[in-house]
C-alpha cells in the first residue's frame, strides 16, 4: 500500500507518517498544493490524505485536478474546518470521506482501510479498444492478454483518449489531462508520449487527425 499525505503542518505530517509506517505501509508527504499535483502526476497511490488549507493552492483544487484526470484514487479530506458546508463542498468535489481535526490515528487508519475496501469492490468497467484493455481501478494496461508497462504520463494520456473514444481529443486537452497546467509543457511532449504508446501498443490504437488532435475507437 502506497499513500500520499498532503499536509502543510510539519509536526502533524510527521506524526501521521510515523503512524502509517508502523502499519508497514509506504507514505509520501507533500507540503503544498503544487507538490501534491506533481506527486499525483508522477506516481500511482492507493489512497490520498488531503488537507484543505494548503500553501500554493487549495486542497479542493488538488482534489478537482485528480478527478478531472479520471483518477478514482480514494481521497480522505483532513481539515480543521468542521462546518457542514465545508464537508459538503469537499464531498461534492470528489472526496470519499472526511475527517475533522483533531482526530485519533486509529480512526484515520480505520477510515483508510474502509475507503480502500470500497474502492477495491467497485465495479469499474474496463476500457477496450481492439485487443488493448485499460483497467482504471487497478491502473493497468494489457494487449492481447499480456501486461504492458507504461509510465505514469503515458498511462494518463492513454486513459484520457480511451475515456473519450470516438472523439477527437486536442493536444491541449491531452496536456491538461496529463499535467493539469500546460504552461511549462514542451511543444512536442504529447507527440513523444503518443510515439511511445504506439511502440508499445501498435500503430492502430491511436490515430492522428491532422490539425485537430488524436482519437481512438471508431472514426468521428
Amino acid at each position: 500500500m502506497n499513500l500520499l499525505l498532503v499536509e502543510d503542518d510539519t509536526m502533524l505530517a510527521q506524526a501521521i507518517c510515523d503512524g502509517i509506517r508502523q502499519q508497514q505501509w509506504a507514505v509520501d508527504h507533500a507540503g503544498d498544493a503544487a507538490a501534491a499535483r506533481t506527486a499525483l502526476v508522477d506516481h500511482a497511490y492507493t489512497a490520498v490524505l488531503l488537507d484543505i488549507g494548503l500553501p500554493k493552492g487549495s486542497g479542493l483544487d488538488v482534489l478537482r485536478f485528480l478527478r478531472e484526470r479520471f483518477d478514482a484514487t480514494p481521497v480522505i479530506v483532513l481539515t480543521a474546518r468542521g462546518q457542514l458546508s465545508d464537508r459538503i463542498q469537499g464531498l461534492d468535489a470528489g472526496a470519499d470521506d472526511y475527517l475533522v481535526k483533531p482526530f485519533q490515528l486509529g480512526e484515520l487508519l480505520a477510515r483508510l482501510r474502509a475507503v480502500i475496501r470500497r474502492a477495491e469492490g467497485q465495479v469499474v468497467g474496463h476500457l477496450t479498444q481492439g485487443d488493448v484493455i485499460v483497467d482504471p481501478l487497478r491502473r493497468t494496461v494489457s494487449k492481447a492478454g499480456q501486461s504492458v508497462a507504461l509510465s505514469a504520463h503515458e498511462y494518463q494520456l492513454l486513459l484520457s483518449l480511451f475515456k473519450r473514444a470516438g472523439r477527437i481529443v486536442s493536444r491541449e486537452e491531452l496536456e491538461r489531462a496529463v499535467y493539469g497546467d500546460t504552461a511549462a509543457v514542451g511543444s512536442n511532449t504529447v507527440s513523444v508520449f503518443i510515439h511511445q504508446l504506439r511502440k508499445k501498443l501498435g500503430d492502430g490504437v491511436i490515430r492522428t487527425v491532422h490539425g485537430q488532435g488524436y482519437t481512438t475507437g471508431d472514426s468521428p
